[in-house]
């Protein structure tokens, strides 16, 4: 059963889900789809409200990056990684193995 549906991503604009009691953010960049922890390792802050650029999401809060790939830590303040979800596309349909 899938999650969401690639149609509802807009690229540059992540957005959260819930699933299996987590808050996830979920990101398009291009054709591809990644989904990390909503919230940021620094402030607890929602990452899916701020920017995403390239594979870099922004927190909206302090500003600190976090490379959606691998969850890295990229710029201050935040110097912990998120954690990172695999992800399925099938057709319209994406999946996130929480």
């Amino acid at each position: 059963m899938s999650d969401l549906k690639l149609s509802e991503l807009t690229a540059g604009k992540p957005i959260k889900i819930e699933k299996d009691g987590r808050s996830i953010c979920v990101a398009r960049v291009g054709d591809e789809v990644f989904a990390v922890d909503d919230t940021c390792s620094h402030s607890d802050a929602s990452l899916s409200e701020g920017d995403v650029t390239d594979f870099k999401i922004e927190c909206w809060l302090h500003g600190a990056e976090f490379d959606l790939r691998t969850g890295e830590a990229l710029t201050p303040p935040a110097v912990a990684p998120i954690k990172t979800y695999s992800v399925s596309v099938d057709g319209d349909s994406v999946t996130v193995d929480a």
